[in-house]
């Protein structure tokens, strides 16, 4: 049982019902008073069938429903006897459905047509006419919202790649501020002080009219006529969009420091990240988790090198964090002659000790694609390590377990591979638990690539 929705008679059930293989989930209806159940609609892809929140009910006879049946991610309205009908028609993808507001006709959802890496507010009638943007221009970058209960108001949370969240109350559907309830001056006035290097966001053609978004920081003093380090920010799997145009944070303001040491840092969205460029994109990695993304990986970072005389061949790092930290491994690896420094975060090194509900709905079952586990886990390619790694990990990590980064220092030492490595006892999987462990842990990371990957123009 994937979701339960009562009717607003509180006499019925929506049930969602997710096989075991994640690529059917039906919907049931289910009269408590007559005790009958009957399908009401069915779900199915040949990768995977997204689970999602975004089922609200109109009145008591339609809901709304998200789908990729006809190859973008679009919202639906469904009769509770009848086939769902198309509210968002066109080709690009609804990212989140926010609300349906039943008085003024209207839906309210998130999209991003044009910009891949950026996302909007839009609105729609129930009819699926009427489709327009709301959140205005001057809101360059990426927007969420929480919607009234009336729909009439909303609290608007807006940053880009260079700006911290700015967070206002606004009127619905004109888009205007009512109150500014957050502006983060002090934050802000900090942010300033500091020499920052100038940032982009660009695609890259990888070949086989495959173009990857991605994004350049480069040193505050940059020289185009000098050679520079690079340093490639990975993460590449399914569960997460890296290459967005919003306030990163700590990661931001850690790789602004990268900059200043004279790194140029990237950073790329491979096929099967949840970008909003339709079903096609997002799903063609199903049963090669592992191995399409480090080959696209790898494939721009050539692509870059090729184009950018500024970017040294020899000075190439790489590193992530979770699944990044498995893309890390994969790339140092399978592309050792590219690669020549890594960090590798919190990995997951064989796939087969990874939670079941992640690793089947993208790779099948380990008895039906045993080849697809072995190519993408990491482990398997040890032996052919060259370059500089560094692993870290918690020993308490609940989500990607230490277990198996235990098991690849296991095969790196069967193999002879020199390797650093440090364990922080206890520490979850954001490795944030207990005093002064971020501090120490990116001093770590800062050093090992000061030591292991030249710093600085050449």
């Amino acid at each position: 049982i994937a979701r339960l929705h009562w009717h607003p008679d509180s006499q019925q059930l929506a049930i969602q019902q997710l096989n075991r293989l994640q690529n059917t989930n039906r919907i049931f209806a289910v009269s408590l008073s007559a005790k009958q159940v009957r399908e009401q609609l069915v779900e199915r892809d040949d990768a995977w069938v997204n689970v999602h929140d975004e089922m609200a009910w109109v009145g008591d006879q339609h809901y709304t429903w998200i789908s990729e049946r006809d190859g973008w991610r679009h919202a639906y309205l469904v009769p509770w006897k009848g086939q769902p009908e198309l509210l968002t028609p066109g080709e690009y993808d609804v990212t989140r459905l926010l609300k349906v507001d039943q008085e003024a006709d209207r839906i309210y959802f998130m999209a991003s047509p044009d910009n891949a890496t950026q996302r909007y507010l839009y609105s729609a009638k129930l009819d699926g006419s009427g489709v327009e943007r709301l959140t205005p221009e001057g809101f360059s970058g990426t927007n969420s919202y929480q919607l009234s209960a009336d729909g009439n108001f909303a609290v608007h949370n807006h940053s880009a790649f260079n700006q911290p969240s700015r967070i206002s109350l606004i009127s619905l559907p004109d888009h205007q501020v009512v109150r500014e309830l957050e502006a983060g001056t002090a934050y802000r006035e900090k942010i300033a002080k500091l020499k920052l290097g100038d940032t982009e966001f660009f695609r890259v053609d990888i070949g086989d009219q495959i173009e990857l978004d991605g994004y350049c920081i480069k040193p505050p003093d940059f020289d185009a006529e000098k050679k520079y380090p690079l340093v490639i920010y990975v993460y590449g799997e399914p569960a997460g969009q890296t290459a967005v145009d919003r306030w990163g944070g700590t990661r931001y303001l850690w790789h602004q420091l990268l900059a200043q040491h004279g790194y140029v840092v990237m950073n790329f969205d491979n096929q099967g990240t949840p970008a909003p460029r339709g079903r096609a994109w997002r799903k063609c990695v199903y049963r090669q988790v592992g191995d399409l993304a480090p080959r696209q990986q790898a494939a721009a970072v050539r692509a870059v090198l090729k184009q950018r005389s500024y970017l040294d061949p020899e000075r190439v790092g790489i590193w992530g964090w979770s699944g990044g930290g498995s893309m890390t491994l994969n790339a140092l690896f399978k592309y050792p002659q590219l690669y020549k420094t890594g960090i590798s975060i919190a990995p997951v090194p064989n796939q087969r000790f990874y939670d079941t509900i992640y690793q089947e709905r993208y790779m099948g079952l380990p008895s039906d694609n045993a080849e697809g586990y072995r190519k993408g886990s990491p482990i398997h390619y040890a032996h052919q390590l060259q370059g500089n790694l560094l692993l870290i990990h918690g020993t308490g990590d609940d989500n990607c377990h230490y277990q198996t980064t235990e098991q690849l220092i296991d095969t790196l030492i069967r193999h002879n591979k020199p390797f650093s490595m440090m364990a922080y006892p206890n520490r979850t999987h954001s490795i944030r638990e207990g005093r002064n462990t971020s501090l120490h842990l990116r001093e770590l990371m800062t050093s090992y690539l000061l030591e292991h990957l030249a710093p600085g123009p050449r």
